[in-house]
Order: C-alpha cells, then structure tokens, then sequence
C-alpha cells in the first residue's frame, strides 16, 4: 500500500492553534532551562494541553542512545546526566499547579541503571514540593533490569508507563535493541514488583498493521497485566524516515476502545489525535475508581 500524500490528511487531524496559557507554560519551561515531549515530538496536542496549563516533561538530556525510525528525537552520545533537574521539574509543577505530572526521558543505554535513579528522584521532588500532585512516568525499558524498575518503583509512582509502539510484525519500526517480548516483560515485571501502581501502554496505528495484529497486542497487554491503554494516529515528525501507511477514521478508533474495555483495561482512549499522555489524570482517574 503505498503511502498516502501530506496533502490528503483528512479533516479530523486537524489541530487547535496553542492558546495563550501555552505560551505561559513555553516561558516556565525555558525559564528553568526544561522540555517537554510536547515539543519535541511536535505532539498534536500541543496547544490543548498547553491551553490546560498541562505538559509532559522529558528528562535526562535531549540526546538518545537509540534510534527509532519513527521519533524525531536526536539520537548520538548523551551529555552527563543533570542532578539538579528533578528540583527544577518540582518547582515548574509547583508554579504551574499541577495536579498531575508526568516525566518520559530519551533512553540512556549509557547509564548503568538507564536513569532509573533520575526518575525516582523526580518523583520524590516533585511529592515533597507539592503535596497531592499525582505523579507518571513513562520510561524506556531499562534494558529489562529488574533492579533498575525496584528503583523506580521504590519511588511509588501513581502510573508507570511504558509503550510497545507497534504491534510484533512492526517492530522494526523500533531500535534493534528493543523488542516486543522485553516490553511486555517490563510491563509485566513492573505490576509483580508494585502491584498496587497503575501500569500503562501505548500503540500508534497506521503503520500497515492488520485489526487482528492490534487485537493481538491488546491481549498481549492484558496478559502482562497492564491497566491503561491508549491508541493513537502516527503522525510523522519532522525529521522522521518512517511515513504514514493509512490515516485510521475515528470509527475505528472508537470500537478499539470499546473492545479494550470488554478485554479488561480499566481505561482507555483511542483517537486519531492521542498520544501516550492525552488526557492523562482523567484516565488514571477512571482507572482508580473502577479499582475501588
């Protein structure tokens, strides 16, 4: 199937221009020398979220070890890593008032925990400086080190993420050295270490994968475990060699997150314009109450 022309996106990927809270949110962050994935990924979401004074802050450099076809994130050797970040996330959060943070980082192959130890500190930060703020974390999969996921876990997370991406037959759309069995390993190792802390994943679609290749990844999911699910549109980023095989209609995307529910998770949300962070407290939300 070949790929469809930038000028044929359809009218339901069309985005809001940012709104004048974002561009609070851009000085905050540029003020205490941070990022955000909104940016760096060009994230479609950019100007709701902003609008809502929310943001996903990314740590531990802006260089990667890895280099997935699909990200525009600079990959090649990482500067040394800043101990003084979680700090300047805490207050970021504290003058933004969020109720709810959430931290990813590149991965950091050259770190002999990963940066497990960057994240647990990021989440202590920001729960000492502002108490009843609900903390996520997306991380990459520490190369399957179980002591590096006790650290971050030890730190009591109110959401541990981590994406599979892509369904199995897509996953050389990802760094040689990650696979679809460690995900779901890390998924999976990750709710036996804190069974009480929400676990959450992520596919993009569009890509060329079959309905019955995502069924099959959800279930995988849900055998790992795993309570949160959300379903996006791939969208390529600037800079990015991977380009969109089909733009999926929001029907589809609808039933996906009806059968997610019937398969078990206990949130979801499917849409062409989601991502791993979309409307991120409400899902861990729902999921918390359904767990009462």
């Amino acid at each position: 199937m070949p790929s469809p022309d930038a000028a044929d996106k359809p009218p339901w990927l069309r985005t809001r221009a940012c709104v004048p809270r974002g561009a609070s949110v851009r000085g905050e962050l540029l003020a205490g020398q941070l990022r955000t994935v909104c940016d760096s990924s060009r994230c479609p979401n950019l100007g709701e979220c902003w609008g809502k004074g929310h943001a996903t802050f990314i740590v531990l450099g802006d260089r990667c070890t890895r280099s997935c076809r699909f990200c525009a994130v600079p990959s090649g050797k990482p500067s040394g890593t800043d101990l003084d970040e979680p700090g300047r996330i805490a207050e970021i959060v504290k003058r933004l008032g969020l109720r709810h943070a959430v931290v990813t980082s590149v991965t950091r192959d050259d770190l002999s925990d990963g940066g497990a130890c960057i994240f647990a500190e990021v989440v202590r930060e920001i729960r000492w400086n502002n108490p009843g703020t609900t903390v996520e974390l997306l991380i990459p999969d520490l190369q399957g080190d179980r002591r590096a996921l006790e650290t971050v876990l030890g730190s009591a997370p109110d959401v541990l993420g981590h994406n599979l991406e892509t369904v199995r037959s897509l996953q050389w759309i990802r760094d040689r050295r990650a696979s679809y069995e460690r995900s779901l390993s890390v998924l999976s190792m990750s709710k036996e270490i804190s069974p009480g802390t929400l676990t959450k994943s992520s596919l993009m679609l569009g890509l060329g994968e079959s309905r019955d290749e995502v069924i099959q990844a959800m279930d995988d999911l849900r055998a790992a475990d795993v309570d949160l699910l959300t379903l996006g549109q791939y969208l390529p980023p600037k800079g990015a060699s991977l380009q969109v095989r089909r733009y999926v209609p929001p029907r589809e995307f609808e039933e996906l997150s009806v059968q997610a529910k019937r398969m078990g998770f206990k949130g979801a949300r499917a849409g062409p314009l989601v991502r791993s962070s979309y409307d991120a407290f409400d899902l861990m939300t729902e999921a918390g109450a359904r767990r009462c």
